[in-house]
C-alpha cells in the first residue's frame, strides 16, 4: 500500500511546486525534494513492515503527509484516505497474526482423530 502511496506523494511534491506553495524565503524546487524523499521513505517503509518499527514510521510517514495539507489541502484528502487503509491493514494484520498463532499452538483435529 506504501508502495502505491509513493507515487501519489511524489505527485503531490510536484503539485506543491507547481503552485508555488511554500513559505517565503524557501524555493518552490524543495517541493519536489520533499516529495521524492517522502517516496523513496514509504518504499524503504514498505519494503521493511516484517519489523516492528516499520509499522510506527508508517504512521509518522502518514502523520507527515496529512501536515502536507497546510500546503495543499488535496494532500489532507489523501492523507485521509491511505491512513484509513494503513489503519485498517495494521489492526486487521494483527488480528490475522493473533489467529494464526492461535492456530499454530492448537492440536490438529481436523484429520479425525
Amino acid at each position: 500500500m506504501l508502495g502505491f502511496e509513493s507515487i501519489i506523494v511524489f505527485l503531490g511534491g510536484l503539485v506543491v511546486y507547481g503552485l508555488k506553495v511554500l513559505p517565503f524565503g524557501i524555493e518552490p524546487w524543495w517541493g519536489i525534494v520533499g516529495g521524492v524523499v517522502m517516496a523513496v521513505a514509504m518504499v524503504a517503509v514498505s519494503g521493511s513492515l516484517r519489523h516492528r518499527w516499520a509499522l510506527f514510521a508508517g504512521w509518522g510517514l502518514q502523520i507527515v503527509l496529512l501536515l502536507g495539507g497546510f500546503l495543499v489541502p488535496a494532500l489532507a484528502v489523501v492523507a485521509l484516505i491511505f491512513g484509513g487503509m494503513w489503519a485498517y491493514a495494521t489492526i486487521k494484520g494483527a488480528a490475522l497474526d493473533r489467529q494464526n498463532a492461535r492456530r499454530a499452538a492448537s492440536p490438529d483435529l481436523s484429520n479425525g482423530e
